[in-house]
């Protein structure tokens, strides 16, 4: 299997002088997924927690929406001209009776925020094929608790402390309780890797949970919050527009600058007690 972390040589500089010294970066490599044996997409990932993020990644397809949909997951050998196995290509197999994802430009279009289509396609994207509604969730939760979770998640980053170079996701209860931690060099596939891990543990949908994210809010990172039934999606950078827009459409509670005592509710601020004068 991959390495989560690699050693490579650098030049530092320090106030002029000149050494060099191993430094450990975070890995990065390809991943194929592919289900029922037939190629579905690549995406570069930090290696760890496979099989996570390619059950994470049907879920926000709407392929997956419980452990009962998924029949295995291996890793495929002969990838090679050699036939052996590089860890770096993963095959799902889909339960009798489960259809297989979409291939098509038009199905997944709204999984990319550089696509180019219009903002109301993608709304309406994920609206169509949510598998559960996260705006009736009765997740309720206190400013307390959300300024004390970037803290609780940067604690948990373990591999972050040897690289510096890593995302993390991660689930908490309402009382700030960590859940489950994933890192990887990609926002979205640390998410993936959490909400694979809920739905091979059965948990889905995710109710009555905040997902907390490093860096910004995409449309993409939304999404994937509302295709696994999460109710809050905090973050400790800024959100986009479209990820403003989505979360108030789908009845996400959606929080950016999430930094010390401080954060700005852009979307579902009545989930938070006492309720903000003027929510």
């Amino acid at each position: 299997m991959g390495r989560v972390t690699v050693r490579r040589r650098v030049l530092r500089i320090r106030d002029g002088a000149h050494s060099h010294r191993p430094d450990t970066l975070a890995a990065e490599e390809p991943m194929e997924i592919r289900v029922n044996g037939r190629p579905l997409t690549v995406t570069m990932r930090t290696p760890g927690d496979d099989f996570d993020l390619a059950a994470g990644f049907l879920v926000s397809e709407g392929a997956l929406h419980s452990a009962d949909d998924l029949a295995a997951i291996r890793y495929c050998a002969g990838a090679t001209a050699d036939g052996s196995n590089t860890y770096n290509v993963v095959d799902i197999a889909l339960a009798p009776g489960v259809p297989a994802p979409d291939a098509s430009l038009e199905r997944n279009f709204y999984t990319t925020s550089s696509c180019g289509l219009c903002g109301k396609a993608s709304l309406d994207a994920v609206r169509t094929t949510a598998a559960w509604s996260v705006d009736e969730d009765p997740l309720r939760t206190t400013p307390a608790v959300l300024t004390a979770l970037p803290d609780r998640l940067r604690a948990a980053q373990r591999v972050f402390d040897t690289t510096g170079g890593l995302h993390a996701a991660g689930l908490f209860s309402a009382d700030g309780d960590l859940l489950c931690l994933r890192e990887d060099v990609g926002r979205h596939n640390a998410v993936d890797k959490v909400v694979g891990h809920a739905l091979r543990e059965g948990m889905l949908p995710l109710r009555g949970t905040v997902l907390m994210v490093s860096g910004r809010a995409s449309f993409e990172l939304v999404q994937k919050a509302v295709m696994a039934g999460i109710p809050m999606l905090a973050a400790v950078s800024a959100p986009s527009s479209l990820a403003v827009d989505l979360a108030a459409e789908s009845g996400l509670t959606l929080v950016g600058f999430l930094r010390g005592a401080s954060m700005n509710v852009y979307a579902g601020a009545e989930r938070l007690e006492p309720a903000p004068v003027g929510s």
